[in-house]
């Protein structure tokens, strides 16, 4: 049987309105999880609930997806690392310390220091919360001395982390998508992931967007109005405003004997990030193809990158970044062996939570596969929706349900064990329907006022939550707009 008919639609169903009611991700997934094994076990309760809780076991007999978790946990580490070295810190002062306020032409000073703020957060791509924070923490006080408000410190903060991160995929979100991919049985997730970064048209127009709302001063709805505050009356905040203050919340001081320095924290993020291409191009050498030995050393190095292993780079290339933080700070006496002991084992501590989302994601996308729910899908909608529309079905449903749940991750893990399936019965490519989930994902990771980086960045630039939901979200829904235009019409021009 390759699908358990409607019954292999519910498990996912499940999932999605558990997620949607309670707000609960891991609740969702385990609902999902054993909702699926009822379905397999022929409504056999005790015995679905064992097969579930094993289900988590079984992840780890995948070594890539043993390492994809390794990975998450250990950019944790990373992270600390960089901050209490004091390399969040310098990076800060060193900022600041560029963008002198000089001249007499306030509205060309406001367009480049808010033109350096949304290009910090695409600088800092390796992790959505260290991008909004860095760009919250470094920009707020010049932001507040130009009078630009801080609701629109806390946009440019959001539309360049999440769109960037999944648009650069070196970091965990990439690992996290290649793992699901490969529970998908689609070899060479790097490759996929890689194909799909032109058709990811949510994520480019959000950054597009915020760019142009910097150049041209373009300011819409409540934006609009908060931008007239602050330039008319000084005011920061909406009289009824209360701030999410960031700094007790989200800051790591650095350690007594640590100087602000910025490379303390651009060298080992600059390490990882190169590292990985590297590790790529070795893990995947002598990869078979077809004239290697008279093939140029460019296209070696390409195919090589293609046939690497996603999950094996990444592992060792947070591994060696957190080598080097760990002897440049021995080296500067910041840390001994006892301090790198414990920030490692915090750090890691931090990320325990995403580390269970992953592992109850790899476990649903294997259990749903199982099912045949994407098989089933694609067989019903043959009868009614034409494959050209496909994309911009998928993109709908996922960016409702990333923005019902405030996770793009999990959204990621209930969508892609169905799109996936769906776009190879279909005929739809399979690198656009993949990018149709990861746009929508994006939307609601950016958008959603639930969302843990729509929080931060409200944290970050010292901003009512509400005030910078509402600021934000008319741009959000006018690049969800021309995104679903977009994904008509590359459905339109690319299946068939």
């Amino acid at each position: 049987m390759e699908h358990y008919g409607i019954w292999s639609v519910i498990p996912p169903l499940v999932a999605i309105v558990l997620a949607i009611r309670t707000k609960k991700v891991f609740i969702a997934l385990f609902g999902g999880i054993w909702m699926s094994y009822l379905v397999l076990n022929r409504g056999h309760p005790v015995a679905s609930f064992y097969d579930a809780v094993l289900s988590l076991v079984k992840v780890f007999k995948s070594e890539g997806n043993t390492k994809t978790i390794m990975f998450s946990a250990l950019v944790g580490a990373l992270i600390l690392f960089v901050q209490k070295s004091g390399g969040v810190a310098g990076f800060v002062r060193s900022m600041q310390e560029k963008l002198k306020f000089s001249g007499n032409q306030p509205d060309k000073l406001r367009r480049k220091v808010a033109f350096f703020a949304w290009l910090t957060g695409i600088v800092v791509f390796v992790e959505t919360s260290i991008s909004s924070l860095t760009v919250g923490t470094v920009f707020r006080p010049l932001f507040d001395k130009l009078r630009i408000s801080r609701e629109k410190l806390a946009y440019l903060a959001d539309s360049s982390s999440a769109p960037v991160s999944v648009l650069l995929p070196f970091n965990a979100w990439g690992a996290f998508i290649m793992g699901l991919l490969l529970v998908e049985g689609l070899d060479k997730p790097f490759v996929w992931l890689m194909r799909s970064i032109p058709y990811n048209f949510y994520a480019w127009i959000t950054l597009f967007v915020g760019f142009w709302v910097i150049m041209k001063n373009w300011h819409i709805g409540p934006m609009k109005s908060a931008e007239r505050r602050v330039r008319e009356t000084g005011k920061l905040l909406d009289d009824f405003a209360v701030p999410m203050v960031s700094e007790a919340l989200t800051e790591v001081s650095p350690v007594p004997d640590a100087k602000p320095k910025a490379y303390n924290m651009l060298v080992p993020v600059a390490v990882m990030v190169l590292m990985m291409p590297v590790l790529l191009a070795v893990t995947g050498w002598d990869s078979g193809l077809p004239g290697w030995e008279n093939a140029s050393f460019f296209r070696k190095i390409i195919s090589a990158m293609g046939n690497g292993s996603g999950s094996t780079s990444v592992l060792f290339a947070v591994i060696t970044a957190l080598a080097v933080a760990a002897l440049m700070y021995k080296y500067q006496k910041i840390a001994g062996l006892n301090e790198i002991n414990e920030w490692t084992l915090k750090g890691i501590s931090e990320m325990m939570p995403l580390a269970l989302l992953m592992m109850m994601a790899f476990a649903i996308g294997s259990v749903t596969k199982s099912l045949g729910t994407g098989i089933y899908l694609a067989e019903l909608s043959e009868g009614f929706l034409a494959p050209e529309f496909i994309p911009v079905i998928i993109f709908l449903l996922s960016a409702f349900i990333a923005f019902s749940t405030g996770t793009s991750w999990g959204t990621f893990a209930i969508m892609i064990p169905i799109a996936v399936p769906v776009a190879l019965k279909s005929g739809v490519p399979v690198p656009l329907v993949l990018a149709s989930v990861l746009s929508g994902g994006v939307f609601g990771d950016h958008a959603s006022p639930i969302s843990d980086t729509t929080i931060i960045s409200s944290m970050a630039a010292a901003t009512d939550h509400i005030d910078h939901v509402k600021t934000q979200l008319p741009y959000a829904l006018l690049s969800a707009a021309a995104a679903s235009i977009f994904f008509v019409t590359a459905g339109l021009l690319l299946t068939g």
